[in-house]
């Protein structure tokens, strides 16, 4: 299958094997966004040597992985002897670099790195000591990668020892936008409509190694019901295993995910605290660091408030499904869960994970109001009511603009027209009136709707709505 979407990461990886300059790349992602796949397929003609941490492994067994792997893809007539430390595994390696003549600019690759460097393993100065000594005087490239995002950005990227500002490159990969599932989908011949495509999204979010396992042929429910709730389904239990694979100490960055599952709206980092009974200081911020650079979490600072009101939302898509769906109920049995996915608990839930899902592709929304190229913040807004304004609102995302406008979102995911009644057309008087009272904003404020299949003509339309959107807008 060809690669799809990360042509900015294909263009600036091949243009590395263009000169004749050492390049040490750091590829950073979660599990199964298929880091493997895009550098196998962009350096599949240049790769000269791949060794994959095993995980959970002591320091012998990774330097005879390391042994197997280098006599797998240098054949002689006698075994290489396994070397007993990092650092002559490395040595031996630069020695059979060496005596060979590449055609093209070889590609080194180590994938899974946190799982190699173990603690007191003496892989990272090993490393160190290679590159700087060696292979940052020849001509290849050596790309490094793992699935525990804040371990390589503390341990690489940000490294203090013989790696500190050696890497020319990091790459940060993220799953699929809505565009790019679909045109994965198409690629395996799996034609269904935009609203479908979004139910799954909503469910197991743009994972690759997910997406592939949909079934042509199927409606959106249909392959929910057999990837979650079914006995051997594989989303059944990967909750269970993604988190740890990740992050030593897993349980606390549950807890964390877990708390922000029970408000889809967020919570900010006292909420978090005392939902979870854990205690503040450095600790804490680093789980939540953690989790947002593994992409599992968003912060969002609220319009014109301190730091302290930062939002926290849980914008992994399959971690949310989990929680809300599959956790403790294990009992669904045949197609159950074609009946909930009908049913008005779904409905909701829908409704707020579509509020998650806009806000993750808030390019595609400012594309559509044609401001790609004017600055913006994107906020929250909660005001409760006070003598200043004596109506509560809240406002799930709003883009502040340098050009003097300020656009409200409304996000509605409906299975037909959305249609603005009385009762909503006060909600939305509300909030518009409310925040330029509260903020005292010259700006103007214009109300911005996404919704499936538009808003229904009527007069609260034409009194309230600026922009109208639908789902379309993503898929373009």
């Amino acid at each position: 299958m060809e690669i799809i979407g990360r042509k900015d990461e294909i263009r600036k990886m091949k243009s590395y094997l263009n000169d004749k300059k050492a390049h040490l790349l750091a590829v950073i992602v979660r599990r199964r966004v298929g880091k493997t796949f895009l550098i196998r397929e962009v350096y599949k003609e240049n790769k000269v040597f791949e060794m994959t941490g095993l995980k959970d492994a002591n320091l012998k067994s990774q330097l005879n992985n390391f042994n197997l792997q280098l006599n797998e893809y240098f054949h002689q007539k006698e075994q290489y002897e396994k070397r007993d430390s990092w650092l002559l595994a490395f040595n031996l390696l630069s020695k059979v670099l060496r005596n060979i003549e590449f055609e093209q600019k070889p590609v080194v690759f180590f994938d899974e790195l946190p799982w190699i460097a173990g603690k007191r393993s003496g892989f990272l100065e090993a490393l160190a000591h290679w590159w700087n000594n060696w292979a940052s005087q020849q001509n290849i490239i050596v790309v490094i990668c793992g699935s525990a995002a804040s371990w390589m950005i503390e341990n690489i990227v940000n490294a203090k020892g013989g790696l500190h500002n050696r890497i020319t490159k990091l790459f940060t990969l993220m799953p699929f936008t809505l565009t790019e599932t679909k045109e994965f989908l198409e690629a395996k011949e799996i034609k269904i409509s935009n609203y479908q495509i979004i139910q799954l999204y909503l469910a197991m979010g743009g994972i690759p190694f997910y997406l592939e396992h949909i079934s042509k042929g199927k409606s959106a429910a249909q392959n929910i019901q057999e990837m979650c709730f079914t006995k051997d389904g594989i989303l059944r239990k990967e909750f269970e295993n993604l988190y740890p694979a990740l992050f030593d100490h897993a349980g606390n960055h549950i807890k964390v995910i877990k708390a922000l599952a029970s408000k889809s709206k967020g919570l900010d980092r006292q909420e978090i605290l005392r939902k979870t009974d854990m205690t503040d200081g450095g600790w804490f911020s680093k789980i939540l660091n953690e989790l947002e650079s593994s992409g599992f979490i968003s912060t969002y600072e609220p319009l014109e408030k301190k730091k302290k009101d930062t939002l926290y939302r849980l914008t992994d898509e399959y971690s949310f499904f989990f929680l809300s769906f599959i956790e403790g109920k294990n009992k669904l049995r045949g197609d159950d869960w074609m009946s909930i996915s009908t049913g008005q608990e779904y409905k909701i839930w829908c409704g707020y994970a579509f509020e998650n899902l806009c806000i993750k592709h808030v390019d595609y929304i400012k594309k559509a109001l044609g401001i790609l190229g004017v600055q913006t913040k994107v906020s929250s807004f909660l005001h409760r009511k006070n003598k200043d304004y004596e109506k509560g609102f809240q406002i799930d995302m709003l883009i502040d603009r340098k050009d003097d406008v300020i656009n409200i979102c409304e996000m509605k995911f409906y299975s037909d027209e959305f249609t603005i009644n009385t009762e909503y057309s006060v909600n939305l008087r509300t909030k518009k009136e409310g925040l330029k009272a509260v903020t005292g904003t010259k700006k103007m404020v214009h109300i911005t709707f996404i919704t499936t299949y538009g808003i229904l003509e009527n007069q609260n339309k034409i009194d309230f709505v600026d922009n109208d959107f639908t789902i379309d807008i993503f898929f373009k």
